[in-house]
């Protein structure tokens, strides 16, 4: 509803072209107060490059071109984002392969270390002896597949060193 405003010559005054200026803007009220499904999506995406420009990519694909910001955006475009973005992470074939060769990787290695001596229960304790110069020189969780089968190898040579003793 506009309130016109005429003045005692019949004209619009002030205030009325002010209205009338005004009847295009639009406050926009924001609608998504947490993003946190976004960002979790977000991480999960295979991405080499800057991750902010990435979502700015990814908001901007979402909303037409309209807005780069997570907070411009209406809450029927957030939730579409969201749904598109999960089916696209879990229906990713090869990311599935590779999840699984990664845990496959990464439980051979831990019954390994079992068998070692190494409680696997304790992760600082298993770091602590991935993080040695001699096994791995890096924490458990930032090794990859290849380093994972280069320290099976060194963990079964560990292990038979220790039974012809």
């Amino acid at each position: 509803m506009w309130l016109f405003v005429y003045g005692s010559d019949g004209k619009q005054n002030m205030h009325t072209r002010l209205i009338m200026m005004m009847k295009d803007f639009k406050v926009m009220k924001q609608e998504i107060d947490n993003f946190a499904r976004f960002y979790s999506i977000l991480k999960r995406l295979p991405y080499e490059g800057d991750r902010e420009e990435l979502k700015k990519e990814l908001v901007s694909q979402a909303t037409n071109g309209r807005t780069e910001h997570l907070r411009e955006m209406t809450k029927k475009e957030y939730i579409q984002c969201c749904i598109f973005l999960e089916k696209k992470t879990e229906q990713d074939p090869l990311r599935k392969s590779f999840r699984e060769a990664l845990r496959r990787a990464r439980s051979i290695v831990l019954h390994l270390l079992q068998q070692i001596g190494v409680d696997t229960a304790d992760w600082s304790k298993v770091n602590a002896f991935c993080r040695s110069q001699k096994i791995s020189g890096k924490e458990f969780k930032e090794l990859g597949i290849e380093e994972l089968e280069a320290l099976q190898k060194k963990l079964r040579a560990i292990q038979k060193k220790n039974m012809n003793l």
